[in-house]
C-alpha cells in the first residue's frame, strides 16, 4: 500500500516539559488507524504536529510524497489533509449548510478578484460550493437539518456537521480528534457507523484519536498507543490490545483511579461516624 502520511522522529517540549518524543506514524493510503493512550499520552500534541498547530522541535513531516514540516494548517488543508477538533468549532449563527460551505470554500471558493467584484465567475462557484455541501449533508444523514443554526442542533449533531464540514474540503485524509466525546450510546453507534462507511465505501483514509478503547477495537485495523509522550505499542488491532505493557498502562491507571474513589469512600464514612 502506498504511504500517504509519514512522521519521522517528531518531538515537541513545552517550558522544558517533553510532550512528545521520537514519534514516527505511517499511514496507509485508505487505512482507518486508531491512535489511543491515557490522558497526557501526546495523541492531541501528535495531532496537532501533524496539522500545523503545532510546529515540532524536531523530525519531519510529509503526505503525499511532499515534506509538509512547516507547511501552514490552510496548506495541508489544500493537500487534502482535514481534521476535526476536541472542543467543537462551528459558527453558532450560521445554518448547517452554511458551515458545510465554509468547508469547500478553500478548494472551490472563487479567486479573490471575482469575489471583489462578482459577475457570472463567482456565482458559478458559489452554486459550485453549494451542491457539494448539499451532497455532503446527504452522505452524512444531515440534510434534514440544512437549514437550522448550528448552536440550536443536538451535541451529537454538532459533532457530525463539524465532521461533514471537513468532508467537504474533499480531503484524502481526514483526522478525528475525540469526535465521541460527550455522545450517548446512539450517538456513538451512528458516528462508528458514518466512519465505517466513509472509509469503507469511500476509500477515504483516516486516523482516529479515541479514549474509548471498545469504540476504537471495533473500528481501526491498526492502533499505535502513546504513553508519556512515546510510542508504547503499533500494529494491528487484535495483537496490540492483548500485549501487556498496554493492558498494564490501562488497568493500572483504572486501578489507580479505583483505589483513590475507594479511599474517598472510607475518610467520608469514617467522617460520618465521627460526626
Amino acid at each position: 500500500m502506498t504511504e500517504l502520511l509519514v512522521a519521522r522522529g517528531l518531538g515537541i517540549a513545552f517550558g522544558g516539559v517533553v510532550a512528545l518524543k521520537d514519534f514516527d506514524l505511517a499511514v496507509a493510503e485508505g487505512d482507518l488507524l486508531g491512535l489511543i493512550g491515557p490522558n497526557g499520552a501526546g495523541k492531541t500534541t501528535a495531532f496537532n504536529l501533524l496539522t500545523g498547530v503545532l510546529r515540532p522541535d524536531r523530525g519531519t513531516i510529509h503526505f503525499a510524497g511532499r515534506e509538509i514540516t512547516r507547511a501552514r494548517p490552510e496548506r495541508r488543508a489544500l493537500a487534502g489533509m482535514t481534521r476535526t477538533f476536541q472542543n467543537i468549532r462551528l459558527f453558532d449563527e450560521l445554518t448547517v449548510l452554511q458551515n458545510v460551505m465554509a468547508g469547500a470554500h478553500g478548494r472551490h471558493g472563487a479567486s479573490t478578484l471575482a469575489a471583489v467584484f462578482g459577475g457570472p465567475v463567482l456565482r458559478r462557484s458559489e452554486a459550485l460550493i453549494r451542491e457539494k455541501a448539499e451532497a455532503v449533508l446527504a452522505r452524512t444523514g444531515l440534510a434534514e437539518l440544512a437549514g437550522q443554526r448550528a448552536d440550536a442542533l443536538s451535541y451529537g449533531d454538532r459533532r457530525r456537521v463539524e465532521i461533514a464540514r471537513a468532508l467537504a474540503a474533499e480531503p484524502r485524509l481526514l483526522l478525528l480528534d475525540e469526535p465521541a466525546a460527550g455522545m450517548n450510546d446512539r450517538e456513538k453507534a451512528a458516528l462508528s457507523e458514518l466512519v465505517t462507511r466513509l472509509n469503507a465505501d469511500d476509500g477515504l483514509t483516516i486516523v482516529l484519536v479515541e479514549h474509548n478503547v471498545r469504540m476504537v477495537a471495533s473500528l481501526c485495523r491498526r492502533l499505535v498507543v502513546l504513553h508519556e509522550g512515546s510510542v508504547l505499542a503499533e500494529g494491528a488491532t487484535e495483537r496490540v490490545l492483548r500485549q501487556p505493557e498496554v493492558v498494564g498502562v490501562y488497568l493500572g491507571r483504572r486501578r489507580d483511579h479505583e483505589t483513590r474513589q475507594g479511599a474517598g469512600a472510607d475518610a467520608s464514612e469514617g467522617a460520618g461516624g465521627g460526626c
